[in-house]
């Protein structure tokens, strides 16, 4: 698939979250309409309403682009990014990122600036390269995708900073909580690359970000920079050991624990060997939770995000 062909100038269409992460929007605001001011780039800012569906607003925003030569651009976090991204693959819309989230590991896998000027000036600077993008059940993920216990995490996590504020200690917190509660361990069937294996584990979590991995001391980060999506599933765990990995992970020591099985491919089907066929489960992409049917099928998506960045970024590293 060949690369969009923009405009010259080409106008940018923003779809934002105020709300997300550290507050900087009114910031990135400014900078953006003053470089677009001084670079004569059309812009127009479309703001994600509350409590209502997400996808109008986006979908009007690409169709604007592909319509006009321009990139439509995501201003938000991980969640709001996926959601725009999703989109953008899907019709082959060049696209940007002005990340405004907590971790923001898209942006940062991608060397992109959370500082509001420098982000705005690479995204005018910037052309669109093609970014690879994984799916689950046809649905787009960034970043990652889980299911079980890591799923379950991130719910009580929502909850939690809705009551109290977004922070790295709230988070914490939530996950202390989770855990005390107490988890599930399932038996999966997975296939992948001509192979079948039984999997017994509290959550299966597939990545496709090698920022995310050397965070926790995963080595099959490496698999995403091949072209590949990478998988961890850990063993079944009592409360105390899985409390143990979850610092590990922290200290970024996850490769030590003997608990940890991990996984690459292109494609992964994972079914529910003690449930019937068609059983939904909560899936996490990208921070986001929604109900998807199993079995559950992994892959890389054939079309890639083309995201819009100077040619000379590298990202971060762990």
């Amino acid at each position: 698939m060949s690369a969009p062909v923009l405009a010259n100038p080409a106008p940018l269409f923003v779809v934002f979250n105020p709300k997300s992460g550290r507050g900087t929007w009114p910031d990135t605001q400014e900078a953006l309409r003053s470089a677009c001011r001084q670079a004569g780039r059309p812009l127009h800012l479309l703001p994600l309403p509350r409590h209502q569906p997400l996808e109008p607003v986006i979908a009007r925003a690409v169709q604007g682009a592909l319509g006009e030569g321009g990139i439509v651009v995501a201003a938000g976090g991980d969640g709001t990014i996926n959601a725009v991204a999703h989109q953008a693959v899907a019709r082959g819309c060049a696209f940007g990122v002005l990340p405004q989230g907590t971790f923001n590991y898209f942006s940062r896998a991608h060397g992109l600036s959370a500082s509001p000027q420098e982000a705005v000036a690479h995204l005018l600077q910037g052309r669109p390269e093609p970014v690879q993008v994984g799916l689950v059940n046809e649905r787009t993920f960034l970043v990652n995708a889980s299911m079980g216990f890591y799923a379950r995490l991130l719910q009580d996590r929502e909850s939690y900073k809705a009551r109290y504020g977004r922070s790295r200690g709230v988070a914490l917190l939530a996950a202390l909580f989770t855990l005390m509660r107490g988890f599930r361990t399932w038996e999966l069937q997975a296939r992948w690359a001509g192979r079948t294996e039984t999997l017994r584990t509290p959550t299966l979590f597939v990545g496709n970000n090698p920022l995310q991995f050397e965070q926790v001391g995963v080595e099959q980060g490496e698999a995403v920079e091949q072209g590949e999506l990478a998988a961890i599933a850990l063993e079944p765990l009592s409360r105390a050991a899985m409390l143990g990995l979850l610092v590990q992970a922290g200290l970024g020591r996850l490769d030590k624990a003997s608990e940890v099985r991990s996984l690459s491919f292109r494609e992964l089907e994972v079914a529910a060997t003690q449930a019937p066929r068609g059983q939904r489960v909560r899936v996490a992409t990208d921070g986001e939770l929604r109900w998807m049917q199993m079995p559950l099928r992994f892959r890389v998506s054939p079309k890639p995000l083309w995201l819009v960045k100077p040619a000379s970024l590298e990202r971060e590293r762990g």
